[in-house]
């Protein structure tokens, strides 16, 4: 493995020794217990993709220079499976998981404060000494929890990997939100801030126990590993734009690339994908020849070899094959 070359493509999970510094404007001055994160295991979602090596070599500039990947593409060009395949690869834990609406703000992806649940709680006790109880004030940390991108600015020494999916969708200062963050590597709480408590408890989002954050401020030392996907729909902000390393995912080209990740997500045996390349073969032909009229994505390919290898007819001009293989840019 070169220096510079950590993800590989190739779906082959592997343990990185040591961890590329960053550059010196991207160093993040952490102050907080580290969480360490060396060779964990993340789910197998991503042992199934492909990356073509241009797609290889933009993921190891994002990681080098901490930056996020901006992905676009067509839809079920694989934007989503690129983070899961590096979570994978890397032995970076599970993948964490943003996924954006028009409703979805800052605080959303940091952390959820639940202010009612408190107020519940507090009256509870108001009550109870009123009737001569002795009840303790529940501590504010109970009622706070972080959410994907709070879980992926905790101080470790691995990087997590995040992926912030359809940031399209959400409101347009979303973008200039998130500017803040990903240069600070660092937001604060302030209900915690504003708590006479020095250090507080709070769950994160990827079920781990509870980690400790001194005066209600989180503090990164590895850069997460972030991919934003998109699917065009918008223009982003050019400041935005410039602290990404930005990516268009290609559609596969072409029967053999097909057949490359046809082989990938039925067999894993020589024998298993060979069997499945032969009920496959003329669908894929038929795939290519349908893209030339309008949008396909690949998952509407792999449906369709799903249900062939089931007993499903997909021969041409069956009700299986034109509701499986329509462009999606057709109405109805």
């Amino acid at each position: 493995m070169s220096a510079f070359r950590l993800f590989m493509g190739n779906v082959a999970p592997h343990d990185v020794e040591v961890w590329p510094e960053p550059p010196p404007w991207r160093r993040f001055e952490c102050k907080g217990t580290e969480r360490d994160r060396k060779g964990i295991p993340a789910e197998p979602l991503g042992d199934t993709f492909r990356a073509r090596d241009e797609i290889v070599e933009l993921v190891n500039a994002a990681i080098h220079l901490r930056r996020p990947l901006l992905v676009t593409g067509k839809p079920g060009t694989g934007k989503s499976s690129l983070a899961h395949a590096i979570a994978y690869e890397l032995k970076l834990g599970k993948l964490l998981e943003w996924p954006i609406t028009s409703r979805s703000t800052l605080q959303e992806g940091l952390y959820h404060y639940d202010a009612i649940g408190r107020l519940q709680d507090v009256s509870v006790v108001e009550r109870a000494r009123d009737k001569g109880g002795q009840m303790a004030t529940p501590d504010i940390d109970k009622f706070i929890s972080l959410r994907p991108l709070g879980t992926a600015l905790l101080p470790a020494s691995r990087p997590r990997v995040l992926l912030v999916d359809e940031i399209d969708k959400g409101d347009v200062d979303l973008p200039n939100d998130l500017l803040h963050v990903f240069e600070k590597g660092e937001f604060e709480i302030p209900e915690l801030a504003r708590d006479a408590k020095k250090k507080a408890i709070v769950r994160p989002a990827d079920g781990d126990e509870g980690v400790e954050i001194e005066r209600g401020k989180v503090q990164c030392r590895e850069f997460p590993i972030v991919i934003l996907t998109s699917n065009g729909e918008r223009e982003f902000p050019a400041a935005f734009k410039r602290r990404c390393i930005r990516v268009t995912m290609p559609e596969p080209k072409d029967d053999i690339e097909l057949k490359e990740i046809v082989k990938a997500h039925f067999g894993k045996t020589k024998e298993a994908q060979d069997a499945a390349l032969a009920i496959a073969t003329p669908l894929i032909l038929a795939f290519l020849a349908k893209r030339t009229e309008g949008d396909l994505a690949t998952d509407q390919l792999l449906n369709a070899i799903r249900l062939r290898m089931s007993g499903g007819d997909l021969d041409e001009n069956s009700v299986l094959h034109n509701a499986l293989l329509r462009p999606l840019s057709s109405t109805g």
